[in-house]
C-alpha cells in the first residue's frame, strides 16, 4: 500500500503519536464511573488554563462546528438581533445558524483580504448597538485572515453586547486571552493546533453568557446543542449523553502536549513569517493583503494552472497533501496548514519542495529554491 501522506492541510492536522496511543487506553463506562467525571473535570481545567480563563469549560462530542452552533442555539431566541462580523466565509456563516434558531442576523462586512476594520466597527456601533450578542471568527480558515480579538471584543462589550468567538483554527497558534479580552463564549476544536483527531469541540462559557441562557423567555430549541444541560454535570454526576471516552483520553494528552510546549507561539509565528517570505520571494502571490494568520498560509493559484492539478501532482508524486478552498475561493487559492504538529520546519520545507517541483512539472519556473530559502528564513527568525 502507498505510504500515508504528509497531511499539511489547515485541519485536520497530523496527530501526535502519544495522542494516538492515549486513545487506545482501556475504557470504562463514562456514564457511571465517578473517576471519569474527575478526569473530565480535570481536563476541562487544563483547557481553562490554556484559554486563560476562569470561566467554565465544557468538552462536547462533535466536531468544532457543534460548538459554534451550540453557542448560537443556547443564546438565540426568536427575534433577537445578532451582529455578525463578516470578513470571510466562516464569519458570514454564523448568520445561517442565527436564522435557524429564529434570530435576525445583521451582517457588518469588512474587506475579505484584511483583518476586520476596527474603525468601521466603532462607527457602526455608535449608531446601532441594540444586539444581544455578536459573532466573530479569530482565524477565518478558508482565507487565513486573522482578526484582532483583543480590540474587537472589548469594543463590543462597551455596549453590553455578548461576544461569541470561533477560534477553532487559531487557538494554540495565536495568542488568546479569553478573560482579558472579555470573550463570553470561545469555541475550539480537537483537529487543529491541538493535533488530535476530529470529533471534539470545547467551549469556555462566561457567567454573563449563562445568565443570558437562563433568563430566556423560551426554551432552548435543541437538546444536543443546549449548553445548559452541561452546566451542573459534575455536581449531578450526570452527562446528557455518553461521552466519547477514548477521544477525550486523546484530547487530554493533546492539551498536556500543548501546555508543555513553551515555544509553541514563537514557533508558529516564525514558521508563518518564513513561509510568507518564501512564497513571495519565489514569485507566487499571497491571497491576503494584511491580517495574516500564523496557522495557515493562503496562496493564489498561478494563472493558467488549476488548483486540483497542482494538488494532485503534489499528492501523487511527493505524497504531500495540501488543499484548496471553497465557496467564493473555490479554485482560486492553495492553503498550507502550518499549525500544531504541522508547525515543524522540516514538514513545511518538505511541503514547499513538493509545491515547487509540482509547479515546475506543470511548466512554471520559480525564482527561488523554496525549501532552502524557507529554512534560512526560519533560522533568521531565531527558532
Amino acid at each position: 500500500m502507498k505510504n500515508r501522506p504528509l497531511i499539511m492541510t489547515p485541519g485536520p492536522t497530523e496527530v501526535a503519536e502519544n495522542v494516538r496511543l492515549a486513545r487506545a487506553k482501556a475504557t470504562t463506562n463514562p456514564d457511571i464511573d465517578a473517576e471519569f467525571y474527575d478526569f473530565y473535570k480535570a481536563t476541562c481545567s487544563k483547557f481553562a488554563q490554556f484559554l486563560k480563563t476562569k470561566n467554565d469549560v465544557r468538552i462536547l462530542a462533535g466536531e468544532g462546528i457543534l460548538g459554534l452552533e451550540a453557542a448560537v442555539a443556547s443564546l438565540t431566541e426568536v427575534g433577537d438581533r445578532v451582529l455578525v462580523l463578516d470578513n470571510g466565509i466562516f464569519g458570514r456563516g454564523f448568520a445561517d445558524f442565527v436564522k435557524i434558531y429564529g434570530g435576525t442576523p445583521v451582517l457588518l462586512s469588512s474587506s475579505k483580504t484584511q483583518a476586520f476594520n476596527l474603525e468601521l466597527l466603532s462607527d457602526f456601533l455608535e449608531k446601532d448597538h441594540d444586539f444581544k450578542y455578536a459573532t466573530v471568527v479569530h482565524c477565518d480558515t478558508p482565507s487565513g485572515v486573522l482578526n484582532d480579538l483583543e480590540h474587537i471584543c472589548p469594543l463590543l462589550k462597551k455596549y453590553d453586547i455578548l461576544t461569541v468567538v470561533d477560534s477553532v483554527a487559531a487557538m494554540g497558534g495565536e495568542p488568546l486571552e479569553t478573560d482579558a479580552w472579555q470573550i463570553d463564549i470561545v469555541c475550539g476544536g480537537s483537529q487543529k493546533v491541538l493535533s488530535a483527531p476530529p470529533g471534539l469541540t470545547f467551549l469556555a462559557i462566561s457567567t454573563a453568557a449563562y445568565q443570558a441562557m437562563q433568563s430566556r423567555k423560551t426554551p432552548i430549541a435543541s437538546f444536543y446543542c443546549n449548553l445548559l444541560v452541561f452546566k451542573d454535570y459534575y455536581e449531578q454526576q450526570w452527562f446528557p449523553y455518553t461521552m466519547p471516552i477514548s477521544d477525550i483520553y486523546g484530547l487530554a494528552q493533546a492539551i498536556d502536549n500543548l501546555l508543555a510546549d513553551t515555544e509553541i507561539l514563537a514557533r508558529h509565528a516564525a514558521i508563518a513569517q518564513a513561509t510568507r517570505k518564501t512564497v513571495e520571494q519565489a514569485g507566487l502571490q499571497l491571497y491576503l493583503e494584511s491580517g495574516f494568520s500564523n496557522t495557515v498560509t493562503v496562496i493564489k493559484v498561478p494563472e493558467k494552472l488549476s488548483d486540483k492539478t497542482i494538488l494532485s501532482e503534489m499528492l501523487e508524486h511527493y505524497n504531500v497533501m495540501m488543499t484548496g478552498s471553497f465557496d467564493e475561493l473555490a479554485g482560486k487559492v492553495l492553503r498550507i496548514g502550518h499549525m500544531g504538529e504541522n508547525a515543524r520546519p522540516d514538514k513545511v520545507a518538505t511541503t514547499l519542495f513538493a509545491l515547487q517541483k509540482s509547479l515546475e512539472h506543470l511548466g512554471m519556473q520559480l525564482q527561488e529554491q523554496m525549501a532552502e530559502y524557507f529554512l534560512a528564513q526560519f533560522k533568521n527568525e531565531g527558532c
